[in-house]
């Protein structure tokens, strides 16, 4: 017979697909736990969140006592910031708190002034309670709760002396850190895994290293090499990127190979689409011999690592037709029923230079294949992988093979490039994946960008989305028409919104031109030729992505996805929100103007309380754009002209210590949906 909890714990927080996998959290970073705790009558019920460290690490169990929401005293909240990753466990308690209880009570007969006759039960009670405690307290305050209990039984002292030493502070402190505790009931323990802080921290450059090698003397681009690429590592770190991007570096296939623009008529000096992957000179596990050798790449992951930049290589499982695997294993494709193996579709587009692979003609020999192909490469020194298309594969086999390589290298990153509905997008999350495109790109009015920018904080326990400004498959139509103001204003949009952001390269050089009106596509795009580049140009938008990477690197409030705040502006063209570092109490406040062409002036308010503000009426701020200090209140004027300034990022007064839980947890909502 099933027996209803003495206490009930209900709404834990995080709980991802009712427990069976681990909700997500970074070390270093807040951790946000909350529960419903209730039971009958008027007693005091509390709650304790106990926390268990990952297997082998010191510490071991750590208990926290969780704080009662002021508008709600059943929601108790606490925070933990993880110290090392690895799967953690965690679990809410809730208990019958008797000297709480006591306290209620006592203090509100005193004050109806009932006397020490009328209390002399009440005294009592109290004084068994308190030598309870005494079992329970460090050692250090058993003294104090000694004094208690002598106070309580003193007759000869005013009835207020015989209270006061209960309720002082030093006793509060004492008894929250040991307390006494009745009708314990123990709560479901939960699974939190705790990756490294760069699993959801970053700032991506992705760019074609065959496009490094400049041109030669008529003009004519010449195919670039790791050593090529490897000049321009510097640029990128110099702008504050942390991790640089390569497309697929293997064989490219001649079978079906692509020309120019996606054509099908290739010239023979055509080098085809990196994603066409494989032909006779090798498959996923080879480099293509143009770009160098496997010497070559593994000093330019050297190289890059010097420069502070981590590499991380394209995973795209799909082969050209010339691949080796479709020679050897045509069971792993679609053999349609003239014999021929199916090329990719994605009606319009079609794609006669890849085979997609089938998973379940051969699950066990076409996994481990793969698995193969990812330890060689993390031998090689990728620890990040940007996986091409994964929503058209397996999720189990993602969960599989992400599962397998984090038993052995717990710290590589797979970010899922998957632009798909939103139950597949947080079900690739959930299987593993570290990081997630997402339709950022496509979020331009205000109420789109809001509406994203909440999905991106309240998803933070499940789904960390990459925001990429744009990519080789996505000019979108804000850039094409939008002049070299709307690159900036994405840019800062894509930096302040999410921890991890993302630049194709040209982007700082306001690459705009569509293959045609109404395409996403780029002309001459470098899916299909080479496209050397001049980044010395005098009107480049580096500086200002620069700027913006500097900017999120010194203010620890841009590097959390949770605590983003929607604040309100008068003008549709203008958008305001905060972010909250609640270990430092850092405070930003992001205002973008939407509009590349004209001014946009309007007032923004200020939720003071959601920043920590509330009750001030002025406090100085300071805008990291422009240097300017501003004395502010609730409701400030803001005017940005996007030929000179697309942005103010402002620093706001820090959150005092007092005040950072409270503004963590009114921003912390979770839809259950997900």
């Amino acid at each position: 017979m099933h027996t209803f909890p003495r206490l009930g714990v209900d709404n834990i927080h995080p709980v991802i697909m009712e427990g069976s996998v681990p909700a997500k959290a970074l070390v270093g970073q807040v951790m946000p736990i909350r529960a419903t705790v209730w039971r009958e009558g008027h007693d005091a019920i509390s709650a304790t969140l106990v926390v268990r460290r990952p297997a082998g690490a010191e510490g071991g169990r750590t208990k926290v006592t969780m704080v009662a929401a002021p508008d709600n005293p059943d929601d108790r909240h606490a925070m933990i910031v993880p110290d090392v990753p690895g799967l953690w466990t965690f679990r809410v308690d809730a208990w019958s708190d008797p000297i709480a209880t006591w306290k209620n009570a006592v203090e509100k007969k005193f004050a109806a002034g009932q006397d020490a006759e009328a209390m002399a039960n009440d005294l009592e009670v109290g004084a068994r309670l308190f030598e309870r405690a005494i079992e329970k307290v460090s050692r250090t305050a058993v003294p104090t709760i000694k004094r208690v209990v002598k106070a309580l039984r003193d007759a000869d002292l005013p009835l207020q002396d015989r209270l006061s030493p209960a309720l002082t502070d030093e006793v509060k402190q004492a008894l929250d850190r040991r307390p006494l505790r009745d009708l314990l009931t123990k709560g479901r323990e939960f699974q939190i895994l705790v990756e490294p802080v760069e699993s959801g921290v970053g700032a991506w450059y992705e760019f074609f290293p065959r496009s490094t090698g400049g041109v030669d003397e008529h003009g004519k681009p010449v195919h670039g090499t790791f050593a090529t690429a490897e000049k321009e590592l510097p640029r990128i770190a110099g702008m504050g990127f942390d991790t640089v991007y390569l497309p697929p570096i293997h064989p490219i296939g001649k079978i079906n190979r692509k020309g120019k623009n996606n054509t099908l008529t290739p010239t023979a000096e055509d080098v085809g689409s990196p994603w066409a992957i494989g032909s006779d000179e090798g498959g996923h596990e080879a480099i293509h011999p143009q770009l160098g050798t496997v010497e070559d790449f593994t000093h330019f992951v050297a190289t890059a690592q010097e420069n502070g930049l981590r590499v991380a290589l394209d995973l795209a499982l799909q082969c050209a037709p010339d691949h080796p695997w479709a020679k050897a294993h045509p069971e792993w494709f679609n053999v349609l029923p003239d014999g021929h193996i199916a090329y990719a579709e994605n009606p319009p587009k079609k794609y006669q230079d890849i085979y997609p692979l089938n998973f379940d003609n051969d699950p066990e020999g076409i996994y481990h294949a793969v698995l193969h192909v990812v330890r060689l490469w993390i031998e090689r020194g990728v620890r990040v992988f940007r996986v091409d298309n994964p929503h058209t594969k397996p999720t189990a086999f993602w969960h599989w093979l992400i599962s397998a390589i984090h038993e052995e290298f717990p710290d590589v990153v797979f970010l899922a490039e998957a632009f798909t509905r939103p139950p597949r997008l947080y079900g690739l999350a959930k299987a593993g994946f570290t990081q997630s495109y997402s339709y950022f790109t496509w979020k331009t009015t205000k109420e789109e960008l809001t509406e994203f920018a909440t999905d991106v904080a309240t998803g933070a326990d499940v789904f960390r989305p990459n925001l990429f400004v744009n990519t080789p498959d996505i000019l979108h139509e804000s850039l094409q028409t939008g002049g070299r103001a709307m690159f900036a204003i994405r840019a800062a949009l894509a930096a302040t919104m999410s921890p991890l952001w993302g630049v194709y390269s040209g982007y700082e050089l306001y690459e705009s031109t569509p293959v045609h009106e109404g395409s996403e596509e780029y002309l001459d795009s470098e899916k299909y030729e080479l496209r050397p580049r001049n980044f010395d140009a005098e009107d480049s938008l580096a500086p200002w992505l620069t700027r913006l990477n500097e900017i999120r690197r010194t203010n620890p409030a841009l590097l959390q996805q949770r605590n983003l705040q929607i604040h309100e502006t008068s003008n549709d063209q203008l958008l305001a929100y905060s972010r909250i570092d609640p270990i430092t109490g850092n405070a930003l406040l992001i205002i973008v103007t939407l509009d590349s062409h004209e001014i946009q002036e309007g007032s923004v308010k200020l939720d003071l309380e959601a920043v920590g503000l509330a009750g001030q009426e002025s406090f100085e701020v300071t805008d990291l754009v422009t240097k300017q200090t501003w004395d502010w209140g609730e409701e400030n004027y803001i005017r940005l002209d996007p030929n000179f300034e697309v942005a103010h990022i402002v620093q706001l007064p820090v959150v005092p210590e007092e005040m950072r839980m409270a503004t963590t947890f009114r921003q912390d909502e979770y839809d259950p949906r997900r």
